[in-house]
């Protein structure tokens, strides 16, 4: 059963929605799992501040502060025509994202980043500030995908971090097989 192309609705614990497309599907080991990629793009919010050093950093924020500022957000991505929404696992925007600024990226390196790995790459949405705090709202530049099992119903369901553990070096190959049958 092909399903890809579909779109799937995400739930995650808090009870967000997040409609997926199908990237691919895959039967491994009696059990259905699919890679989902969101129908609109993720976003990440952080505050600008101060590390000491009179140098400015971004860092993200909590859900508390998420929820103090998320208004003001809203109102200023919507100056661009997108609207912001609180989904399942991130934030997201509904629209049609601006042209990419190569100025505008943003180059975030993992914690046990080594020369080996890429960085991840952020473009930026807008700036704003609340209460005298600066804040940037950005969106990966490369697309964020989920892998997830599929139930009797093909309704995707959250793996856990232990069992993504587990089944990640038997899942990845099916699935970067087909990410790179895409690009050719």
């Amino acid at each position: 059963m092909d399903m890809e192309g579909e779109i799937l609705t995400l739930t995650d614990e808090t009870g967000h929605l997040l409609n997926c497309y199908v990237e691919a599907a895959v039967d491994l080991d009696g059990e259905r799992y699919a890679l989902l990629s969101p129908v609109d793009y993720p976003v990440d919010i952080f505050a600008w501040v101060e590390n000491g050093d009179e140098e400015e950093i971004l860092m993200p924020i909590e859900e508390a502060e998420l929820s103090e500022i998320f208004a003001t957000a809203q109102a200023v991505l919507a100056e661009q025509n997108l609207k912001l929404k609180r989904s399942a696992l991130s934030l997201t925007v509904e629209g049609e994202l601006p042209e990419v600024d190569e100025e505008q990226i943003l180059a975030i390196e993992a914690e046990d980043f080594n020369e080996n790995d890429e960085q991840d790459e952020y473009q930026l949405l807008a700036t704003f500030f609340h209460e005298e705090q600066e804040y940037a709202a950005y969106t990966p530049i490369d697309p964020v995908l989920f892998i997830v099992r599929l139930n009797e119903h093909n309704e995707p369901e959250l793996l856990k971090p232990e069992e993504f553990k587990l089944l990640q070096p038997k899942l990845l190959p099916y699935f970067e097989e087909h990410l790179l049958d895409d690009e050719a």
